[in-house]
């Protein structure tokens, strides 16, 4: 790797890092948060879910943002907007306030991330292009999922130990303040490479044009368009467990109050997610195409969820968390690896943001619905549940995997893949409140 790229992935590393590092602080307690602040387990989920709400409606606008304006903008906004959502939510929780204000603080802080969604992965892609990266997708988003990981883990585990020894609402001024930090570094280091904003027209005008583009080599282009279609079902999912699995671990534990443990949680998937990471890039060697990457993980994930659900034993759902956590980690470089290669450069950051929006739509219809379950029939039920919900993405994983796109068994680097616009080169959640 060259100097200039070198620099491009340590700039890359450093914001995931960062980034990753604020949002964990709460991970570990978030639902713990919510029901203690007088939500029910419907009301925390539908919170959730208008946090996704707010990814649905402002994805695409934020996608051209990044698009027309520029990566590190929408990166800089992203950052502002959500630190100052964060601070509201503690003070929803202090003042114990309805539902509807949770519902409104929770769509900002879905509008926060939609400005990091897709730049991020845009910019580097873009960057590392123009410096003439010779290496592989896998191997860089790889090392970010190792970076995100070991952030997640000391993040989560420091979030539950200061909420058990202050109290829950410490951690979310921690994250506000972490947010403002990062704000400061990326206006100093971050500057768009490898891409140049066109902004000699009108907004409504730029913003027709790029999602005409995006929906022509996006939702229109079958091998992608399969791939953002299956992303509601391990998506919405994926969110819903994450979070109940606090308060089900901490049942099968038997201390509901023992909010380390919560945070224990999050902090054993984050190794998952660091063995992940790291794997990776050698296990989807060991497959001809990126598909079979992909839908084996999601194989295995359904399974795990159901091992989860049916499970009684504490120390037993640790290790089938730690199989969930890992197979999700996989197969996350790799779906970013094959998305990326079939995307043109100047719609990629809107292309990329449809994809999060459909993964976001899954989040605004499947928690709530899961999280009504478990008040009916437990946790361990709805996880079950939630099994079944992400098996159906897996045919639609397999349309994809059908269309035989080059991508799919793409082994070339950066500087020698095809750059016309019919065969583009080139990158949450769970991201969460």
């Amino acid at each position: 790797m060259n100097p200039a790229s070198r620099r491009v992935q340590r700039v890359y590393l450093i914001l995931m890092l960062g980034n990753t590092l604020a949002a964990s602080f709460i991970w570990g307690i978030n639902t713990l948060f919510l029901l203690d602040a007088g939500l029910s387990n419907f009301e925390a989920f539908a919170a959730n879910a208008f946090f996704t709400v707010g990814m649905v409606l402002f994805e695409i606008p934020t996608g051209v943002v990044a698009d027309t304006v520029g990566r590190k903008a929408s990166y800089l906004l992203g950052t502002v907007t959500l630190s100052v959502s964060t601070g509201l939510y503690w003070l929803l929780w202090l003042w114990q306030a309805p539902f509807v204000w949770w519902a409104i603080v929770s769509i900002l802080l879905g509008l926060g991330f939609t400005f990091f969604s897709g730049a991020v992965e845009a910019w580097l892609v873009d960057a590392l292009t123009s410096t003439g990266y010779t290496g592989s997708l896998e191997s860089i988003f790889g090392r970010g999922l190792m970076v995100t990981g070991v952030a997640m883990f000391a993040g989560s585990v420091l979030g539950g130990v200061i909420a058990q020894a202050t109290n829950l609402g410490v951690p979310f001024l921690l994250r506000a303040g972490i947010l403002l930090l990062m704000l400061v570094y990326a206006a100093f280091v971050m500057k768009d490479m490898g891409f140049t904003p066109d902004r000699s027209r009108g907004p409504l005008k730029a913003t027709r044009e790029v999602l005409v583009q995006s929906i022509e080599h996006g939702l229109k282009k079958p091998s992608v368009r399969y791939v953002i279609l299956s992303a509601p079902f391990a998506g919405g999912v994926g969110i819903y467990a994450f979070y109940a699995l606090q308060p089900y671990l901490l049942e099968l534990y038997g201390d509901e109050t023992a909010y380390s443990i919560a945070g224990l949680a999050a902090a054993i998937l984050s190794l998952a997610q660091v063995a992940g990471g790291l794997l990776a890039p050698k296990i989807r060697g060991l497959f001809a195409k990126r598909t079979t990457t992909v839908i084996g993980a999601s194989l295995l994930s359904v399974a795990a969820l159901v091992l989860l659900g049916l499970n009684s034993i504490f120390w037993l759902a640790i290790l089938l968390l730690i199989v969930w956590g890992f197979v999700f980690a996989v197969a996350g470089p790799v779906r970013q690896a094959y998305l990326n290669d079939m995307i043109p450069s100047k719609q990629r950051a809107t292309v990329l943001s449809f994809d999060s929006l459909f993964g976001s739509l899954g989040g605004v219809f499947i928690q709530p619905a899961l999280g009504r379950s478990a008040d009916l029939w437990g946790y361990g039920t709805s996880l079950v549940i939630g099994a079944a919900v992400e098996l159906v993405g897996v045919p639609i994983l397999y349309a994809s995997r059908r269309q035989h796109d080059p991508a799919d068994t793409n082994t070339m680097h950066l500087d020698a893949a095809p750059t016309a616009p019919a065969a583009p080169t080139g990158p949450d959640r769970p991201e969460s409140p």
